[in-house]
């Protein structure tokens, strides 16, 4: 249920506001007039960042306020271009109050290679975040481009938009912020796990534990809603129908070993023969013989 201003006063979210811009201009997510960020005061009107501003740089004075459908009701500065894409978001999601959209550059280096984020590699991330859809390529600024987010927006937190950056959002603006920061985060250190040689991935039942815990915590993640007995678990499986109409392709980093239930007793398996075969493989690769 959306906040009202009844609840906070307006000057104390306006500050909120300033503050978080500040420290998305710190952390280098939004480089020049980059980013935009927005609060849902009530069930008609939205607090948000003015266009053409250094969000490391704002005054709660220059923020402006536009109702559901982006019209300006308040405000000396001109509210910002892709406020569409905050109210499409907060119209999907009505326990969402506030949305922030920047380009922290490693998440935004995913964006433009196209590159879905792998999972079960940090146990936080797969608590906090879960699978993180990339969307369609559209222009920005228009509505067409704010309903790109649509097909994701109820299972996500946190949705890496194509060649532009990410829109993250929860109940508080601290929070929506929360999610863009843990994500920048993550692939910062897959980026440079994929320097060292190799990305480890969790097993399926480390993986579960943490899903466990995701619930008990009353996070949610639509691979608890699924039948995980034969699913594998971390191989993007949320989002990976969508990859065909957005463009997204695993390339950079392998895919997560197959997660399925292990050969029970029953089945015959000559290990022999299995070892054999591999060292005759290694030999006759290494030009010697077995």
């Amino acid at each position: 249920m959306a906040i009202t201003t009844t609840e906070r006063s307006l000057a104390s979210l306006k500050e909120e506001i300033c503050d978080i811009g500040r420290r998305i201009y710190n952390k280098g997510f939004a480089a020049g007039n980059d980013g935009n960020i927005s609060f849902r005061l009530n069930d008609k009107e939205v607090l948000c960042t003015p266009t053409q501003i250094s969000k490391g740089f704002m005054k709660p004075s220059d923020l402006c306020i536009v109702d559901m459908d982006g019209n300006q009701v308040a405000g000396q500065r001109k509210r910002s271009s892709e406020i569409l894409l905050h109210l499409t978001i907060m119209k999907d999601r009505p326990d969402v109050n506030s949305v922030v959209h920047c380009h922290p550059p490693h998440a935004t280096a995913f964006a433009v290679a196209r590159e879905p984020i792998p999972q079960c590699v940090l146990p936080e991330v797969e608590v906090f975040l879960g699978d993180i859809p990339i969307t369609k390529y559209e222009t920005p600024g228009n509505q067409k481009f704010a309903d790109t987010v649509r097909p994701f927006v109820k299972d996500s937190n946190v949705v890496i938009l194509a060649n532009h950056g990410t829109v993250s959002f929860g109940e508080t603006v601290e929070k929506a912020y929360w999610w863009t920061e843990i994500l920048d985060a993550y692939c910062k250190i897959l980026m440079l796990s994929k320097d060292l040689g190799r990305v480890t991935y969790l097993s399926k039942n480390e993986t579960q534990e943490l899903l466990a815990l995701k619930q008990q915590w009353g996070f949610k993640d639509p691979r608890l809603d699924k039948n995980m007995e034969n699913c594998d678990i971390c191989a993007n499986d949320v989002f990976r129908t969508s990859w065909g109409n957005t463009g997204v392709s695993r390339s950079a980093f392998d895919p997560p070993p197959a997660m399925n239930a292990a050969p029970s007793s029953s089945q015959n398996i000559d290990y022999e023969a299995v070892v054999k075969a591999v060292t005759e493989q290694v030999c006759k690769e290494l030009g010697l013989s077995a």
